[in-house]
């Protein structure tokens, strides 16, 4: 018996066929019956009927054949997808995920318009919305959006009005820990062979309280063991002590910086110094963060100290040489979430 080949058919013939075929099956013919009767494989009739077993009718039913076409987004509907983009997190829209990837936009796009995308195909989108791949930022869920805004655009431009009238310098303060094992950049190697850093087994750290100002000025203060009132307070009296104007001092909510100790430190010396609050888990909006990263980047992370002490000895040569530098220290407030400072 000559077979047919299927697949050689129309796509509605082929359709006819399969069921037809799945029918008699059904009501009691043999495989090799069916073959024999409509001129097909004995192999085709098991295949027609695995697909009715595990799809039922629906599974027999004609394909679409060809490039599959998923759709092009129209203007307004690309608009809302970069705003849901730069607005908001994957998690936040009810997607199983924390960062926007290709995937996740597809995702997305398929919720919201019904248009099914390839990953590539959302890559180009991206592309050409002027959208590339970052490392995020991190941010806690604590912070608050209104206080934010209400920081940059009541608060903080009251202060440096008050700084004005009061000929003052404001001072931006932090704190930070520093790692004898903290590492950072690249170093090159053979391809295929990741370079080896030798350094000290013994990991020790040392802790740093500095200010910088958007003239350039720049003072800190190194220190051991926790951060602590005293500590704080012997670095707000040195600050004090070397400006020859009065203090304005920004600083987080950290519980020592509201410690009842130096309230009444501060309200002693209110002709000399005034402090102010950044608004809750706002990192970002402090400019000596910026001081902080150039350290651990410079002064430690492409280093390897064998001690402590060579540790603190790299770290407060390194911040006296920034001192002498104004610009340096004028440079960190030139990025975008701190430039309202500069």
């Amino acid at each position: 018996m000559e077979t047919i080949d299927a697949r050689k058919l129309p796509p509605k013939a082929q359709e006819a066929l399969r069921v037809r075929a799945v029918k008699a099956v059904l009501a009691g013919k043999t495989h090799e019956e069916i073959a024999r009767l409509f001129s097909v494989s004995r192999t085709t009739v098991t295949k027609w009927v695995n697909l009715y077993r595990k799809g039922g009718m629906e599974a027999l039913k004609v394909k679409p054949r060809g490039r599959p076409k998923g759709g092009k987004l129209l203007g307004w509907q690309a608009a809302t997808i970069v705003n849901i983009i730069r607005d908001r997190c994957p998690d936040q829209v009810k997607l199983p995920w924390a960062l926007w990837t290709r995937e996740a936009v597809a995702l997305l796009i398929k919720q919201k318009f019904g248009i099914s995308l390839s990953v590539w195909t959302v890559g180009r989108y991206l592309r050409r919305w002027g959208l590339s791949p970052k490392k995020p930022i991190r941010r806690a869920y604590e912070r608050d959006p209104v206080a934010v805004e209400k920081w940059l655009h009541a608060k903080y431009p009251v202060i440096r009005l008050d700084a004005r009238k009061e000929n003052a310098e404001i001072h931006w303060c932090d704190e930070m820990g520093v790692r004898s094992d903290h590492q950072v950049g690249t170093s090159w190697s053979k391809k295929g062979e990741k370079p080896v850093v030798t350094g000290t087994g013994k990991r020790f750290r040392c802790n740093m309280i500095s200010s910088v100002t958007n003239h350039g000025t720049l003072r800190f203060k190194l220190f051991d063991g926790s951060f602590t009132v005293d500590v704080f307070l012997d670095f707000i009296k040195r600050l004090v002590r070397s400006s020859e104007r009065k203090v304005y001092l920004i600083v987080d909510r950290h519980p020592v910086h509201r410690a009842k100790k130096v309230r009444q430190w501060l309200e002693e010396n209110e002709e000399k110094i005034r402090m102010f609050y950044l608004p809750p888990y706002s990192p970002e909006l402090n400019p000596d963060e910026y001081l902080n990263n150039d350290v651990k980047s410079n002064a430690v992370g492409r280093r390897r100290p064998a001690t402590k002490d060579e540790m603190k000895r790299n770290i407060s040569s390194y911040l006296r040489s920034t001192q002498k530098q104004p610009a340096i220290v004028k440079s960190y407030f030139r990025a975008k979430p701190v430039r309202y400072a500069a």
